[in-house]
């Protein structure tokens, strides 16, 4: 009796059942490590890539996913509004560089893993949060206190699987009336300001450009006396001293402080923010030396200095030019020569981050 055909049992069915397609690896497992400009390239390659890469999913695994350093706004003072520098045009890009989506015009502040912190200059100066990708902003509260003209502001966004928006913080250290300086707090959960009770007393002056995020803690160079760091979680501060020129940025979790000396770059890694409570004649250091690097030849103009230390790079602004450094080649690549002396440089992730 013919009881038909039995199943085909042979490796290749089986495989077939097992492994996708190249396509689906490359879709699956490939696309969300990729910058906002090259999938907006990457939806013409067929229907089921464009589903993918305009699903709210998707834009939250890519934000989870993508962190390289893309590029950087530059805003002139002769200029109403800013410019973005790409380090790799062909990848990173904006669909609109001088943020015209915004309702007024802006100074770009800081920024934060594809999120970026504006302040109208109109007469209110209200703060906006935006991703210059999607072209979605918000606009906040007005806060409590006065966060003077030049706010010495940090922006904390840290990408989890379990948040699909956006929750951050905006952190701003203002002069308090007290002699010193308070610390005021955004909270995008709670969706207001409240102050800090905390106040470091002393005249510290901080540069209001130098805020960076590292581990839970911000700091900010001060021209008077080292480095102010505010722990966030127990809203304590403190001094850390050594290095407290350049610029301090955030490489691999570890504070790093980035200068010239001369044509000298030297660059350090802040391994133990406690020798000043060490006994003395400790030989615990603060800072391990990271790189040194001699760059010789007309490279760089009297007066140079660095401006952002992050990733693999160190960004020097020599004359109306931004060097950029790469501290793992040690190869230098001059990027723009159009800047103001007193432009504004910041740095930018190209994600898809939703607000």
């Amino acid at each position: 009796m013919d009881r038909g055909k039995k199943p085909c049992n042979s490796v290749e069915s089986r495989n077939n059942k097992i492994y996708m397609d190249l396509k689906d690896v490359i879709r699956v497992n490939a696309l969300p490590f990729l910058p906002a400009k090259s999938l907006c390239r990457c939806t013409s390659v067929c229907r089921d890539w464009k589903l993918q890469i305009s699903s709210p999913f998707f834009a939250h695994t890519q934000s989870n996913a993508f962190h390289d350093i893309s590029g950087f706004f530059c805003q002139n003072k002769s200029s109403q509004f800013p410019s973005f520098i790409s380090l790799d045009p062909a990848a990173y890009g904006l669909p609109d560089p001088s943020l015209t989506f915004l309702p007024e015009p802006v100074d770009i502040r800081c920024s934060s893993n594809g999120l970026l912190c504006c302040q109208g200059c109109t007469e209110s100066k209200a703060y906006y949060i935006c991703n210059p990708v999607t072209r979605k902003w918000k606009k906040l509260p007005k806060p409590n206190a006065d966060h003077g003209s030049t706010p010495a502001l940090v922006l904390v966004f840290e990408p989890s699987v379990l948040s699909f928006v956006a929750e951050y913080m905006l952190i701003c250290a203002f002069p308090s009336e007290l002699d010193g300086y308070e610390f005021e707090i955004y909270s995008s959960a709670e969706g207001s300001w409240r102050i800090s009770p905390e106040i470091i007393f002393g005249n510290r002056e901080l540069v209001p450009t130098s805020g960076v995020h590292v581990g839970g803690i911000i700091y900010w160079l001060s021209r008077c006396s080292g480095i102010v760091a505010f722990d966030l979680k127990n809203e304590r501060t403190r001094l850390l001293y050594g290095y407290a020129l350049g610029a301090l940025g955030e490489v691999n979790g570890k504070l790093y402080s980035a200068s010239l000396h001369g044509s000298k770059l030297t660059v350090v890694e802040l391994c133990n923010s406690f020798t000043n409570t060490m006994q003395m004649h400790s030989k615990q250091k603060s800072w391990n030396m990271k790189v040194e690097i001699n760059l010789m030849g007309p490279l760089l103009d009297p007066g140079s200095n660095v401006v952002f230390v992050g990733g693999n790079l160190v960004l020097i602004r020599s004359g109306k030019r931004i060097v950029s450094v790469d501290m793992k080649t040690q190869t230098t690549t001059t990027l723009t020569a159009e800047l103001d002396y007193s432009s504004r440089v910041v740095h930018y992730v190209n994600s898809l981050v939703e607000i």
